[in-house]
């Protein structure tokens, strides 16, 4: 649903998109990479069954990990090769529901650091039609740790 372009060819993109295509749970619910710029990321996440909850809107739980997998690759941008991050905790808001259409999370990182990287993240969500509307914000503490793989 996002028309706008970005060059996922830079050094920094192409770090994100090859971390984010060994996450299986995002390949398993269809999340794309849409920006990867040093402090910034922004993930997208269709919709469909596998991110539903009982009512058919999107689920909590979908939200809150598309909002993790932004704000932690926004962190990773600001670190060097050969470091990875892991979430230590996130406080998120779910200000709307939505079915249909596709969210979109945005990742900023508000202080990089050695020992802790705090981000912020906003969920919007585009619905058919192209209107977009915040569904969720979220702030989050993530830890830098060494590539394992």
């Amino acid at each position: 649903m996002n028309n706008t372009k970005y060059d996922l060819s830079t050094p920094v993109a192409q770090r994100i998109a090859a971390s984010l295509s060994r996450q299986g749970m995002m390949n398993h619910l269809d999340a794309q990479l849409i920006r990867a710029e040093e402090g910034l990321v922004e993930v997208a996440l269709p919709f469909s069954e596998k991110v539903t909850q009982q009512q058919g809107g999107f689920h909590g739980g979908a939200i809150g990990a598309l909002g993790d997998i932004a704000g932690g690759y926004a962190a990773l941008t600001v670190l060097p090769e050969g470091v990875e991050v892991v979430t230590a905790e996130y406080k998120i808001n779910f200000l709307s529901g939505h079915q249909e259409g596709e969210l979109q999370a945005v990742g900023k990182v508000v202080k990089g650091g050695k020992r802790i990287i705090v981000t912020t993240v906003e969920v919007f969500h585009l619905d058919p039609k192209g209107k977009k509307s915040l569904c969720a914000v979220m702030q989050q503490t993530l830890v830098p740790v060494p590539q394992t793989y």
